[in-house]
């Protein structure tokens, strides 16, 4: 049985849902003012629509993090809980927007809504150019770091990069390049690969991500490896030459993408978190538009062990 899809929560993009270890659903994303970082929780998906905010850590005036709050991500990693987020300098209104560095705050306290969070500063990856939507993941017991940056030596604005971590705010190697725009569908508006996302299933380790400007040619690809492989290895990481998911002109959802991953009723249940528009008519600049809602459809999964996207605007 298929139905349409309707926004979850309106007007919070890059929505990044995760489920802790208590139970509870911890959600964040970018808000349409871009000046802070905001936390909710719920004991379901549904409840987090009406569930409390909670405002964690607000820019400063002025200096290197002091605009554009983007894409924070709120992730537990060894006994503490870490919200990692790329800002801008003061200057960037002004002048280049893609000026962005990424940064963490931190929090040791058991609740991370009502706890005492510090700012930790700059994630260095060795590299200083435009850098974005950081995220983390454990796999066979190493913390890795994996994130969207610019290389002045390749065309575009941003291609995806992973680097195993020394503490949860410190990389502990180079960084490796898996994928830089390449396709048509990843070059429409601006050349991206932006926002993964990492999902652990059936014997592979996935990495979602989005493509191309933000409004309707907004698409998400895929890359995969085997479970086994060394992450490390770009040879060893495939790439999907079509787009996962994309818009659905038929039903008016635009611009799938910067999704998440999370865990339904039961562990086995994966849920698909991700931003969308329900309109094309967009005045101006379409980063400045409030209106990407986050949506949210159970994962499929083909008989060889393929996660299926779907449409946007269907829950399939």
């Amino acid at each position: 049985m298929t139905h349409l899809l309707k926004p979850l929560i309106l007007q919070r993009a890059d929505p990044h849902i995760s489920r802790h270890a208590d139970g509870h659903y911890y959600m964040t994303a970018s808000v349409p003012q871009y000046d802070r970082i905001e936390l909710r929780r719920a004991s379901t998906i549904e409840g987090l629509v009406d569930a409390p905010l909670f405002d964690v850590w607000r820019k400063p005036d002025t200096g290197p993090c002091s605009e554009l709050i983007w894409a924070p991500e709120l992730h537990f990693n060894e006994g503490a809980w870490y919200v990692y987020f790329a800002a801008a300098p003061t200057r960037a209104i002004k002048s280049d927007l893609f000026q962005h560095r990424m940064y963490a705050i931190h929090c040791s306290d058991p609740d991370p809504l009502t706890g005492r969070w510090e700012f930790l500063g700059q994630v260095d990856t060795g590299i200083d150019s435009f850098c974005l939507d950081a995220t983390t993941f454990t796999h066979r017991g190493r913390l890795y770091y994996l994130w969207a940056q610019k290389d002045t030596a390749i065309a575009g604005n941003s291609n995806l990069y992973i680097a195993p971590m020394k503490t949860p705010w410190q990389l502990a190697g180079p960084p490796v390049m898996l994928s830089k725009p390449e396709f048509d569908w990843e070059c429409r508006g601006f050349l991206v690969n932006e926002g993964p996302s990492v999902l652990q299933s059936h014997g592979k380790v996935f990495i979602s991500y989005s493509a191309s400007a933000t409004d309707e040619n907004y698409a998400m690809g895929l890359l995969w490896a085997d479970e086994e492989a060394d992450l490390l290895d770009p040879k060893r990481w495939h790439k999907s030459p079509r787009p996962v998911m994309s818009t659905c002109y038929e039903h008016g959802i635009y611009g799938p993408g910067h999704n998440s991953f999370t865990t339904g009723a039961s562990e086995e249940e994966v849920l698909l978190v991700y931003h969308a528009r329900t309109y094309t008519e967009i005045e101006g600049d379409p980063l400045w538009n409030p209106d990407r809602h986050t949506f949210i459809k159970p994962m499929r999964w083909s008989e060889d062990g393929m996660p299926l996207f779907g449409r946007p605007s269907l829950c399939d």
